[in-house]
């Protein structure tokens, strides 16, 4: 028998008539590759357009900042979420008004704000006093939107920490950037990547009402939330579909601010592009550690530096795939480079045929985001991971 556990995933891409052509496509081909389906993104994008109408779609570059994805994207009216001068100069050479560009990085260099500035950009992101004085010096007069300090309990891969400042410090500097001429526009937040927990923008939501008061009493009305991204794709573990997050996250809009809500923007990446993409991987090697051992370590010719970055911690849980026959075992998958950190997946133990062999592919699925871009340049030689679309 296949590994049939995985096997919800591979029906989906059956329906569409994509397994199939992803073989055709990849079988003369060195692996490791990534094949991104144009089309499956589209339809992601649509099917957000009509679950959130209520709601501005920035596009979160980073999780895949193909040309051909951002192009798609661009052609649907999509907005997008830069973080560098890099990503805004790529999406200037693509033709994109720099009215739908946000420099959504709160961690920028002086000459960086005003390239961007110059370029056209009137929206960044900031979440410290430092940030906002370099924005009054180099970028005159633009908007500017808050990053708040929220959990992402409940998030597969968490983005706290980091980003964002207490409610208390984002008043100061609502306040700072009105005295340093630069319109407070609104604020943002994020709650995780792959956030299960749809009550986790109920909390956040509620400290953007009680800022939006205290900014009101000084005499400063802000007109935007940015409930970032974090709306999950296919993993391993189940998720609620985007109809659930769209109407569960309307619904604590309106219990805050009621029908007359600020504006809403999302910055979606994962879940526009992840669905839409398999990695074909051949085994390269299958060991033991010992006689006795009971699990066999099943060596791929990508890793954690190839692409899978976010198996770190065993993070984010991928489906795996064998077309080969055979009774299913549990295995260690591990990454091809000489750094001992190169383990995919050992607490986890997937269930693979006992049939594999070396040579043999393995198929991974929801691979379009955060991968090809997380791909090192060539940590032992290898390069980059090379991307295709379909």
């Amino acid at each position: 028998m296949r590994n049939e556990v995985y096997n919800f995933i591979l029906d989906d891409f059956i329906i569409l008539k994509v397994f199939k052509t992803i073989k055709e496509f990849s079988k003369d081909k060195e692996t490791p590759l990534l094949i991104v389906d144009l089309a499956r993104i589209g339809e992601k994008y649509d099917e957000l357009v009509r679950k959130m109408p209520f709601v501005k779609t920035y596009y979160a570059m980073k999780a895949n900042p193909l040309d051909e994805v951002l192009l798609i994207l661009k052609n649907k009216g999509s907005c997008f979420d830069a973080g560098t001068v890099y990503e805004i100069d790529r999406l200037l050479d693509l033709g994109v008004d720099p009215e739908k560009i946000s420099f959504g990085n709160t961690i920028k260099k002086e000459k960086d704000i005003e390239h961007a500035f110059k370029k056209g950009i009137r929206l960044f992101a900031t979440d410290s006093d430092s940030d906002v004085k370099k924005i009054a010096k180099r970028a005159p007069g633009p908007k500017v939107f808050f990053r708040l300090l929220t959990e992402s309990d409940g998030a597969d891969w968490p983005l706290s920490r980091k980003f964002g400042a207490h409610p208390d410090m984002i008043h100061e500097l609502i306040v700072k950037a009105r005295e340093l001429e630069l319109e407070p526009y609104g604020l943002s937040f994020h709650v995780g990547s792959q956030q299960c927990d749809i009550g986790q923008w109920d909390n956040a939501l509620s400290k953007c009402k009680y800022l939006f008061e205290v900014a009101l009493q000084e005499g400063i009305q802000l007109k935007m939330i940015n409930i970032g991204g974090g709306f999950p794709a296919s993993y391993l573990s189940p998720a609620n579909s985007i109809g659930t997050y769209a109407k569960e996250i309307l619904r604590f809009i309106k219990e805050d601010f009621g029908e007359n809500h600020p504006e809403i923007i999302i910055e979606p990446g994962r879940s526009l592009t992840a669905d839409a993409g398999i990695i074909v991987t051949e085994v390269v090697m299958i060991s033991k550690k010992s006689k006795l051992n009971q699990y066999k370590w099943v060596y791929v010719d990508i890793g954690k530096f190839g692409g899978l970055m976010e198996t770190i911690d065993e993070c984010i849980k991928y489906p795996i795939y064998s077309e080969k026959e055979g009774n299913g075992e549990e295995v260690i998958i591990v990454g091809p480079t000489c750094d001992s950190m190169d383990i995919l997946y050992e607490d986890h133990k997937y269930v693979l045929p006992d049939t594999l062999k070396e040579g043999d592919h393995l198929y991974i699925f929801t691979t379009g985001a955060y991968t090809q871009s997380y791909s090192s340049v060539s940590f032992n030689g290898i390069p980059p991971l090379k991307a295709y679309v379909i």
